[in-house]
């Protein structure tokens, strides 16, 4: 044979053997590897009905249910077997168009394959759920799915337990090994997302027989490869929601948050924040429309003040200060200053409330009329301290104190998106005044100013170590979870931790007990009591660049055996003991006596109805109620007569020019109203005049 054909059949036999490779690689991917084909047959002989198992309760610390479960349903739908649907039926029960329609099979697809079923509708109403449900026969492909959804029984509490939601692309990508599909639901925020494993429970599946038809025959082999769904566990936690619903209300109309922790353990008894929202609008079929209306809300109820919002602590950090200057062993109890009403030494004007002499002959009288200029000197003395050198390393020895009190860093509370907040590091003042800074460039840190922020919980942590002489145990909502098991340890155990601060002797924490007792007795605070209740505070005015003063508050009570430490912030309010102060004291009545005395309701009810809302705000709901009135009189003028009952969603984003008067409209009772015309409006005008 010649050469040629010799070669050229070696190139026909490669051509063929690749091809059969190729060929057998292909059948063995689609028989054995691919899971697609297999899939779409079993679609064909079996339908997968998902069962999702009611999730955790979570209860106070009386064992109240603070949310709850009840049924609703979602219109599922699997695009490849959708052929058929009356469409235009379909979308006329659920007030849809066709484009509509269109645009969410094309996602459907695009997200979850045409082959596996997704949420088409979610959480519908009882009347649309009754109005599919006689009509399913015309929607081939569709189905009613029950799900188990939250309610709140006591519309409290809404940062704290956040809420669930359905899983979007980016959720799954997170947990692509953790079982979820679209049409999950998983806690987003709050503790519904931190114990998300605990709450969500096991999906339960039942696999139902077609015939050539697609019709559902029965359960496939009698049920014998069902699965249950299994609840989630409940959480028990260290809440009141009494207290909690007391704290809400006392903020009402106002900006900032509030938090009270048991020293003792750790655990948070209360923890609000305004603006907040009624955590039943995210239930439902009104969600998504509730939730866009939040998300725009210039005073941003989503955001949880009490871990994220950043404050100057003021004079709240005073007995921090003392404490510090104490342990270095810079003053004695007894350490007094001639302050005759404010402090220049460093060429900065800082004024104090107080001008009388006297009023800082020692610690103890300085805390209690929160003299400045004793505690600008106490920092300076801190700083400028010789065992460090030079001020640099002494700003660094007391941004250790203050790490060690739990400012400037996380204390890893079980929610999620805590803030740190800020103490200001070395690099900070270095980049902004070269090496030559010194303790007078910074002296307004000394009384809680400058660059330093802090969150209320930050604050009330303080207010434990101080109360505890030295530890405290990191702050928590749950204390235990139902039925343990052992990983449940990853969880719970750092709680059980007792953190040690430092080695401050006792001797010194008690004489900043004595001060901050004189606070509610002669003090900055000796209007604000508490019956029966004898208690340490300090009241803070923390300098705003943006407008009004914020008021702060921190204590703790009882003086003697302390069982609850109290954070309070109110934007743009003023001084400490206006309106923080009296908050706070009404949280700890709650809490130590189960009631408010009877003489005090009437305050309780001034402070809710007061608005401190800023200026800015207000004029952004007076401009958005304005341009919704405009719309509303164009609409009235424009659209026909109509008699069906059509009442809007109740509004629950915070809106306290506007709406604390406001009632919801009532039900059109379809009878003819009597129009009255004023006696120039009886002519008519003619048409195109």
């Amino acid at each position: 044979m010649p050469v040629f054909n010799q070669s050229r059949s070696t190139v026909i036999r490669i051509v063929f053997t690749a091809v059969f490779i190729i060929i057998l690689a292909q059948l063995v991917n689609l028989q054995v590897l691919s899971t697609k084909y297999k899939m779409q047959a079993d679609n064909n002989a079996f339908f997968r009905k998902i069962v999702y198992p009611d999730r955790g309760i979570i209860y106070d610390r009386k064992k109240r249910a603070m949310l709850q479960n009840t049924i609703m349903y979602d219109l599922m739908v699997t695009p490849s077997e959708s052929r058929g649907t009356d469409t235009a039926a379909l979308c006329g029960l659920l007030a849809i168009d066709t484009a509509e329609y269109r645009r969410r099979m094309r996602e459907i697809i695009f997200k979850n394959t045409a082959v596996r079923p997704s949420v088409f509708e979610p959480l519908l109403s009882q009347e649309m759920y009754a109005r599919l449900y006689e009509n399913m026969y015309k929607f081939p492909g569709f189905i009613l799915n029950e799900r188990s959804v939250r309610t709140y029984p006591f519309n409290a509490a809404a940062h704290v337990l956040g809420y669930i939601a359905e899983v979007d692309t980016t959720f799954l990508r997170r947990h692509r090994d953790q079982g979820y599909e679209m049409g999950d639901y998983a806690g987003i925020t709050g503790l519904e997302s931190s114990y998300e494993k605990i709450l969500m429970g096991q999906r339960g599946i039942k696999l139902y027989i077609r015939d050539n038809k697609g019709r559902l025959q029965g359960a496939y082999n009698k049920g014998a490869f069902d699965t249950s769904a299994v609840a989630g566990r409940n959480l028990f936690t260290s809440m009141d929601v009494d207290v909690q619903q007391l704290a809400e209300k006392l903020l009402k109309n106002k900006i900032g948050g509030v938090v009270a922790i048991n020293p003792k353990t750790g655990g948070i008894i209360a923890m609000a924040s305004s603006p907040g929202y009624d955590p039943n609008v995210l239930t439902g079929s009104g969600r998504r429309k509730n939730y866009a209306r939040l998300v725009v809300d210039t005073a941003s109820p989503f955001l949880n003040r009490a871990i994220k919002g950043m404050y100057p602590p003021g004079s709240t950090f005073k007995p921090l200060g003392a404490l510090v200057a104490l342990d270095e062993h810079l003053i004695s109890p007894g350490f007094g200053y001639p302050c005759y009403g404010s402090y220049d030494a460093c060429g900065v004007h800082i004024r104090c409330e107080h001008k009388d002499p006297g009023h800082s002959s020692s610690l103890r009288i300085a805390l209690a009329n929160s003299c400045n200029s004793y505690f600008s000197v106490l920092f300076r003395m801190a700083i400028d301290n010789p065992a460090y050198k030079n001020p640099q390393k002494g700003y660094a020895k007391w941004k250790e104190y203050m790490n060690a009190f739990g400012l400037g860093t996380a204390l890893q509370v079980d929610l999620p998106s805590e803030n740190k907040a800020n103490i200001p590091s070395l690099n900070n003042y270095n980049k902004a005044y070269g090496s030559r800074w010194n303790s007078c460039t910074i002296v307004t840190l000394g009384i809680g100013q400058d660059q330093m922020t802090v969150t209320p919980l930050q604050m009330a942590n303080v207010m434990c170590i101080i109360a505890n002489k030295g530890h405290y145990y990191t702050p928590h909502f749950v204390d235990s979870i139902e039925n343990p098991e052992e990983s449940d340890s990853s969880y719970l155990n750092r709680f059980h931790v007792r953190h040690d601060v430092t080695n401050i002797p006792d001797t010194f924490y008690e004489s900043v007990h004595a001060g901050m007792h004189d606070v509610t007795v002669y003090g900055t605070a000796a209007e604000i009591k508490i019956p029966g209740v004898e208690y340490c505070a300090k009241t803070g005015t923390a300098q705003n660049p943006h407008g009004k003063n914020h008021s702060l508050f921190v204590c703790f009570a009882p003086r003697n055996d302390p069982k609850i430490a109290v954070a309070v912030v109110v934007e743009n309010a003023g001084y400490g003991a206006t309106w923080a102060g009296p908050i706070a004291s009404f949280v700890i009545e709650k809490y130590l006596h189960d009631t408010i005395a009877a003489d005090r309701l009437a305050d309780v009810e001034r402070i809710s109805n007061t608005n401190l809302i800023p200026a800015a705000i207000k004029q952004w709901y007076a401009t958005r109620d304005s341009l919704r009135q405009v719309k509303l009189n164009a609409a009235q003028e424009t659209a026909p007569p109509t008699f069906e009952n059509n009442l809007e969603t109740p509004r629950v984003t915070f809106d306290p020019e506007a709406e604390p008067n406001r009632r919801v409209p009532e039900k059109d009772t379809g009878k003819p109203k009597t129009l009255f015309l004023k006696p120039d409006e009886k002519k008519l005008k003619k048409p195109g005049n």
